[in-house]
């Protein structure tokens, strides 16, 4: 027999819509609840919504919700018995449940020594197959020196795959093409996963080229029951992180679904696991499948799981680390439908997936599916964490169904004053590939260029909107037939549109390389505009913030540089001037070049960490290094000089 645990008050050891997500569930079972957070989140939704909450860092944000005496102690301070970690930070750290276990808390988890088993990849792989679970041939030896690796490689036969065995979400992971290009993606592999997770060992695997990545839910208790919850298909990714997540998977039939799962269910057994838990899997165009990895805690993707299932995974959860036995056998499982969901990233798809922070003008997330969000209009995303900043999950009687609910959901949803993948995701969503459930993980990769053209095609004609909504709304002082040129701007183009007052209320928008077009705005209120154009009423939606104007018509999303009364910018100041700028808010991991050195255009001169990624700033031009402004482990905000140069 197994001893209940009962707890009553439970603290979320993490931020954003995590936290949010878990807090929803334990306030309707009755839980007291805790939030902890840092100064970067003081004012942030997980924080308003809990019923108690204690900050636990200050100087370094980033780190802050990695202190695992401050989150015990919160506990202690706020008579918490219980902690949930939520699906990111400490969620895989065994220490952090040891700690635990010592102070008398419930941990909402395996235990330490299932977490400190699957959380080491190389000892994972080596228990799955001695669980008799399929897994990709590679390297998880001790001997990490660069040359035995190398070897290793050649063993393996290239590509291969560099994988910190310390974490996941794609930090610490390099695909390698070329043994000539080894070395220089094993120091980056390395160097990001020491960061990322203070460790950076890492193993060798074969690339298993244009997969599929399908994971299996499981769940288990104290009592040895043990259940999966269906497959979930990953694909979709960049950067080797998820970005669409959908249940079922379109390649899975049920002879595998049965062979996935009960392959799972056999190893929670073999390892006595406990909780929930993910197996991730490789599978091939011939229906193999190969064990990745197990991580020990909830997926971000988990609502599509519980659409197609209709159960409460963070409620099985907290059921189980109170002791309970599942509530449920496999066969009470059933399957209804098809959910696909994604993840809303401040993010800008046309600049290699570049994190971005700042103030969220507009946040109007489309009614009717399911959102897990903490945003609000006036919310500051921080540079300090991760670039999801939502999700949006449908659900539909078939795969067609939620994935056209979904689109509409993407086009209705307003994320407006910084950049995200919100159109991007759109028109993924639309390819004609994942339409007919075909795409693999060299989805992104192989049309990602063309989803961007499509999207900067109708850039041109949204300025030309946004300027008659500027210049020509109800109320406007332009005189008639008088010419109101503007100058907007994105990504160094720069477009100038030329609005003129027509009669009955129209007006003409002129632009060079354009036709022009003729509009009647019928009316501004507040962010909302109706217009008329070509005999058709469109709505847009209008967010104007100091020197930017974003416009959304027709679902998509355009944001400006509103430089009409700005000083014409010089080639030099675009960027020809020998100056590096950093890109985006973060931290300096690493330093390059020095003072006299001579340095050629595209080299690597610095790193700048931000939102658990680095981001490598080369030279412009050649030349002379005359200045170097920064040093590791500075803190630097957007277009900040880091390094200047003489252009020879």
């Amino acid at each position: 027999m197994t001893t209940p645990t009962p707890f009553s008050r439970l603290l979320v050891a993490n931020r954003g819509e995590i936290a949010v997500r878990i807090l929803r569930t334990a306030r309707a079972m009755g839980y007291g609840t805790v939030a902890v957070y840092s100064e970067a989140d003081a004012d942030a939704e997980h924080v308003r919504m809990a019923d108690a909450a204690v900050c636990i860092g200050a100087a370094a944000p980033r780190d802050s919700y990695l202190r695992i005496d401050a989150i015990i102690d919160a506990a202690r301070r706020t008579g918490a018995d219980a902690i949930h970690p939520g699906y990111g930070f400490l969620a895989e750290n065994a220490d952090f449940a040891a700690a635990c276990a010592k102070a008398g808390l419930i941990f909402v988890g395996p235990d330490a020594d299932a977490i400190a088993a699957m959380g080491d990849k190389a000892g994972a792989k080596a228990l799955m197959d001695r669980a008799g679970v399929p897994c990709v041939p590679g390297y998880q030896g001790k001997d990490q020196s660069p040359d035995r690796l190398l070897d290793e490689a050649r063993r393996i036969g290239f590509p291969v795959m560099i994988k910190a065995t310390a974490g996941g979400g794609g930090r610490g992971m390099r695909l390698v093409g070329r043994e000539e290009d080894f070395a220089t993606h094993l120091t980056s592999a390395k160097s990001e996963a020491q960061g990322a997770f203070g460790n950076d060992v890492v193993l060798l695997e074969k690339a298993i080229l244009n997969p599929r990545h399908v994971e299996i839910q499981i769940m288990a208790d104290r009592h040895g029951n043990a259940i999966h919850c269906g497959e979930r298909d990953c694909s979709v990714q960049r950067r080797h992180q998820k970005l669409v997540e959908e249940a079922p998977s379109p390649a899975v039939t049920p002879d595998l679904r049965v062979r996935m799962g009960q392959a799972s269910i056999d190893a929670v057994r073999a390892i006595g696991y406990v909780g929930a838990g993910t197996f991730e899997y490789l599978l091939d165009a011939d229906g193999n499948f190969y064990f990745m990895e197990m991580n020990t805690r909830l997926q971000v993707e988990h609502p599509v799981t519980e659409a197609i299932t209709g159960l409460d995974l963070v409620a099985l959860q907290l059921r189980v680390a109170a002791g309970e036995a599942l509530p449920l056998t496999q066969d009470d499982i059933t399957f209804t439908g098809h959910a696909i969901e994604v993840r809303l990233c401040a993010e800008d798809p046309a600049a290699g997936f570049m994190p971005q922070s700042g103030r969220l003008d507009l946040w109007e997330p489309a009614p009717g599916i399911r959102v897990d969000h903490a945003l609000r209009s006036g919310y500051v995303v921080p540079p300090d964490y991760d670039s999801m900043i939502a999700k949006l999950i449908a659900h539909g009687t078939t795969r067609d169904d939620a994935r056209r609910e979904l689109i509409a959901a993407l086009d209705g949803t307003r994320a407006m004053g910084l950049r995200t993948n919100k159109d991007f995701l759109a028109d993924v969503l639309s390819h004609p590939i994942f339409a007919a459930g075909g795409a693999t993980t060299a989805f992104i990769g192989d049309h990602g260029e063309a989803l961007l053209e499509t999207a900067a095609a109708t850039e041109p004609r949204a300025a030309m909107v946004a300027a008659a909504l500027l210049r020509a709304g109800p109320g406007s002082r332009l005189a008639h037939g008088y010419p109101a040129p503007l100058r907007l701007a994105r990504d160094g183009t720069e477009y100038q549109p030329v609005v003129q007052s027509l009669r009955d209320g129209l007006a003409r928008v002129t632009m060079v390389g354009q036709d022009s077009l003729e509009l009647r705005v019928a009316g501004i209120d507040g962010t909302r505009a109706d217009y008329d154009l070509g005999g058709v009423r469109r709505t847009a939606t209008i967010a104007v913030g100091q020197a930017r104007v974003t416009v959304q018509t027709l679902g998509r999303c355009h944001d400006f540089d509103d430089l009409t009364f700005a000083p014409t910018v010089t080639a030099a100041a675009a960027g020809g001037d020998g100056k590096v700028r950093a890109s985006m808010n973060g931290n300096i991991v690493s330093v390059e070049v020095a003072v006299g050195d001579t340095v050629a255009a595209g080299q690597k001169l610095i790193v700048v960490e931000a939102m658990k990624m680095e981001h490598t700033h080369a030279a412009a031009v050649d030349g002379t290094v005359t200045a170097v402004n920064v040093e590791k482990g500075m803190q630097v905000s957007t277009h900040a000089v880091l390094v200047e140069i003489d252009a020879t």
